[in-house]
């Protein structure tokens, strides 16, 4: 597929893949014209590349631990990946996002609450289930 396609498969924009390509962490092909083409494989690296920026990792990171990421996913045993240069920066961006899914888990549960007592007052009160409530009058 061609850059425009990518694009429009992932939501990012085409001027992004060129930049993720000119830091090394995507690879396209190259056309025999010099356009690029990118494998079905590279939607879920740009999936995943958006996961890993959005999850806090800089792009030298991502460059650094993609490539084992990728190939953890493929084999039985975890592969022998070389040591990051930012040990440090990046088992502090896990320990963020160990925070975050256990704020993200609590406020899950606490919806999820919120909604069973709602539900139960509504089944326990069938006419209040059918009411939509409206603006408040002042």
């Amino acid at each position: 597929m061609k850059i425009g396609d990518l694009a429009a498969k992932t939501g990012v924009a085409p001027r992004l893949l060129r930049y993720y390509e000119e830091v090394g962490i995507l690879h396209p092909f190259r056309s025999s014209n010099g356009y690029r083409t990118y494998g079905e494989p590279a939607i879920d690296r740009v999936v995943q590349i958006r996961e890993l920026l959005e999850a806090g990792l800089t792009t030298e990171m991502i460059r650094e631990v993609l490539p084992c990421l990728e190939a953890a996913k493929e084999e039985a045993q975890p592969p022998v990946c070389p040591a990051t240069k930012d040990l440090d920066g990046l088992r502090r961006q896990l320990s963020s996002i160990e925070r975050r899914i256990d704020v993200l888990q609590r406020n899950r549960h606490a919806i999820q609450a919120y909604l069973r007592a709602w539900e139960d007052a509504s089944a326990a009160t069938p006419a209040a289930a059918d009411e939509v409530p409206g603006p408040i009058a002042e």
